[in-house]
Parts: structure tokens; C-alpha cells; sequence
């Protein structure tokens, strides 16, 4: 989910593609770059807007903890309410971990993901914090939608994120 990472799995394409077609090297090489110049970019815009947001408050706090790189890639610190695959794991005490976590850092919003809507609800009436926004991870939309295409998905998880964050966008 971190545009910095996705920038190593190009890499490693671009390296697969050339020994099973080294007469077409060039191409993969050029196609390679110009990919990760637009996950540069995203990443750019990302860490640019975060810049707006207070220190204290400047975290992802998701249902699911999926985001471990992007967080780390970006300077934020990561809250969730499960590990990744774990939602069975959700306890009491985990909500209340959250809770306070998002209360005492003044976190401006929250988020969940695509695939578990409404889990991040208790937060949301718990806290001061609003609803910022679904964000993409495990899957795309169809074609017209926010998340088509991978560099699609980081660039709308990035500007909800940012957007939420910096007050630009918060849904409630």
C-alpha cells in the first residue's frame, strides 16, 4: 500500500520481463520508470498535505492494520482496530485502545476499508474524530470508479487520507 514500496515490486518486474525477453529491455526499463515517477509523485502529494497536519495528529487509524508501510513511508503513526486478516480478533479493549489513542493525540479522523464498512462507527460516536473516508486495499473497482487501476487505488487512498486529515474532505 506505500507508493515507496511498490517502486521495488517495478523493479522487480522490470527484471522478470528482461530475462524472459531481453530483446524488449529497453522498453520494460523505460515503462518501469515512468511508472515509478507517478508512485514518486503520489508519494510527493502525500507527504506534502500531511505537512499541513499538527505532529501529534498526524496517524492512520483503520479498521484493519494494512497500511503498516504506507504509515511508516509517510510519518504517520498507525492505530487499528485488528491486525491484518484478524477482524475476529476486534475485542472490547481494543475499541477502548482506539478510543483513547484517537482522543489523546486528537486525531481528526478515521477510516476503514472497503471491505469492512461501519466497523470504525464506535470510534467515530466515542471521539471527536469524524468518519474520513473508505479506503481501498484489498481490491479495485470497476472501470469509472475511485479505484480502477493500482495507481488509482493509492492516489484515492492518499488524497482521502490527506484530504480527511487536513480538514479538506472529513465525512461525518
Amino acid at each position: 500500500m506505500s507508493p515507496e514500496a511498490a517502486k521495488t515490486y517495478v523493479d522487480n518486474m522490470v527484471e522478470a520481463f528482461t530475462e524472459l525477453d531481453p530483446e524488449h529491455a529497453a522498453d520494460f526499463e523505460a515503462n518501469g520508470e515512468r511508472y515509478k515517477q507517478q508512485l514518486d509523485s503520489i508519494s510527493t502529494e502525500l507527504k506534502d498535505e500531511l505537512a499541513r497536519v499538527p505532529e501529534a495528529s498526524r496517524a492512520l487509524v483503520t479498521c484493519e492494520g494494512a497500511f503498516s508501510y504506507l504509515a511508516r513511508d509517510a510519518g504517520l503513526t498507525e492505530q487499528y482496530l485488528w491486525a491484518v486478516n484478524a477482524e475476529g480478533a476486534l475485542t472490547p479493549q481494543r475499541i477502548a485502545a482506539v478510543q483513547d489513542f484517537v482522543t489523546r493525540n486528537k486525531v481528526p479522523a478515521v477510516f476503514c476499508e472497503s471491505t469492512v464498512e461501519g466497523k470504525m462507527d464506535p470510534i467515530v460516536e466515542a471521539t471527536d474524530a469524524k468518519y474520513g473516508g473508505t479506503l481501498y486495499v484489498d481490491s479495485l473497482t470497476e472501470e469509472g470508479g475511485d479505484a480502477p487501476t493500482y495507481l488509482d487505488l493509492l492516489r484515492y487512498d492518499a488524497r482521502t487520507i490527506t484530504g480527511a486529515l487536513t480538514g479538506d474532505g472529513t465525512k461525518k
